[in-house]
């Protein structure tokens, strides 16, 4: 692994390493760019990490390992390129997916460009590395390329925030914490940074105000430091800023007014985990092992990125298999009941679908989410169907359509971080997958 990099050189490498990890992808594509073929960039063809010891050309460490196409590779191993703490399954029997397949790549749709296309077409054309979907809890549609299997674990980007903002809202729910108290109440460290007067409602529905700019190609901007004090990407010689996640907070002040409107922030996801630790006293590992992994009776172990000081990133450095976010997904489905057991009050569901202020919401950076909102880190469509979903850059989906009894878990390493790019043709597939399942 490389030790010493240039400030110019870590620039470069951040434009996809910080975006992979850290935006929502609110920034649509003005153009479009120049992509490879989906088949010159398969991981078989590219032969990454295949041999002992692997050829230079064939390696992949934290110089690369964000960018493309070697970010293909990166999604399938973060644990071997930086530190990561285990989310056990425990040792209960695992939950049954039963089994209905039909032949929904055949489907037939219409791209956002007036062409027909297949679902097979559309999983092909996004760089898919795993597609699963449920129909009434059974799975009807399951497949993998990539050198993805049922077992490959997969990196989720921003939908390791749901997960957190799921935790949390249990935690009111239950009187844990309180959404309109003071960061501060319980995490005074922060009374001097943008959260000092910021209330806990405002972290979750990420409308607090805090000067945190993402301009990739600018070290100077706030971006930057979150990615070298986490560790995401290696620190440039001299540096003599913060080397973990909590200490960068703290240095992070207020711009603008609190509650005015919503504003993606992924350092307002790691606030939010750090409360949940906070509130229960247990890291947030071992409470998504305890209430969500044992509880759902997952298949496999999941894991999450560290940092320096064992904290994980609560908004973007978790990994799991494609078959276990569907048993999650179909858990949000049943209103929190999963398993034979209540994961989730329904309660808690009952306020995530509901959504946020959707004037709120409303900015240039979120037009390509026409009629959305944002509540608790989830995405509310507020279409007929009742939909929502997690959304993590380069195509991670968990998307939930209640009307149609369906869930949809697409995990892919596209070349466009943003989902601005592919938003468009991602509605019109959930819409003929709902017609095809129903």
């Amino acid at each position: 692994m490389a030790t010493k990099f240039t400030l110019q050189s870590n620039a470069a490498a951040a434009k996809l390493a910080v975006a992979a990890l850290c935006c929502a992808g609110l920034q649509a594509v003005a153009q479009t760019p120049a992509l490879p073929a989906p088949e010159t960039v398969a991981l078989d063809k590219l032969g990454y990490m295949s041999t002992f010891p692997p050829t230079p050309a064939q390696r992949v460490d934290l110089s690369n390992s964000y960018k493309y196409p070697q970010l293909r590779w990166t999604m399938q191993h973060l644990r071997e390129l930086v530190p990561t703490y285990n989310i056990r399954h425990g040792n209960a029997p695992v939950s049954v997916l039963p089994t209905a397949l039909k032949p929904l790549g055949a489907v037939v749709f219409e791209d956002d460009k007036g062409k027909n296309i297949t679902v097979d077409d559309w999983l092909k054309a996004t760089y898919t590395d795993a597609i699963v979907v449920l129909h009434k809890g059974r799975v009807v549609f399951e497949r993998y390329d990539n050198q993805m299997q049922p077992s490959s674990p997969h990196l989720l980007f921003s939908v390791t925030k749901s997960f957190t903002g799921l935790m949390a809202a249990q935690l009111a729910h239950d009187g844990k914490l309180d959404p309109e108290a003071l960061v501060t109440q319980y995490i005074p460290e922060l009374a001097d940074s943008a959260w000092g007067d910021m209330k806990v409602r405002e972290v979750m529905d990420m409308t607090g105000a805090v000067r945190f700019r993402e301009v990739y190609t600018d070290p100077t901007t706030e971006i930057f430091g979150y990615s070298w004090a986490s560790g995401l990407l290696p620190r440039p010689p001299g540096y003599q800023g913060s080397t973990n996640v909590y200490d960068f907070l703290k240095t992070l002040k207020k711009e603008g007014e609190h509650g005015a409107g919503f504003v993606y922030r992924t350092v307002h996801s790691e606030v939010l985990g750090w409360l949940v630790s906070r509130a229960t006293g247990k890291h947030w590992a071992e409470l998504m092992s305890q209430d969500i992994w044992q509880k759902l009776g997952m298949e496999e172990d999941a894991y999450v990125m560290v940092d320096s000081t064992g904290t994980p990133l609560q908004g973007a450095g978790l990994n799991a298999t494609a078959r276990d976010l569907a048993r999650f997904g179909e858990m949000l489905r049943l209103d929190g009941r999963f398993n034979g057991r209540r994961v989730f009050d329904k309660a808690v569901l009952d306020d995530l679908r509901k959504g946020g202020d959707r004037e709120k919401f409303k900015s240039p950076l979120t037009a390509f989410r026409p009629g959305y909102s944002y509540r608790n880190q989830w995405w509310v469509l507020h279409n007929a169907d009742g939909a929502f979903e997690a959304s993590g850059i380069h195509g991670q989906m968990v998307h939930i359509n209640p009307a149609a009894e369906m869930v949809v878990i697409k995990l892919s390493s596209h070349p466009v971080a943003g989902a601005g790019f592919t938003h468009p043709l991602t509605l019109r597939a959930w819409d003929a997958l709902a017609k095809a399942v129903r």
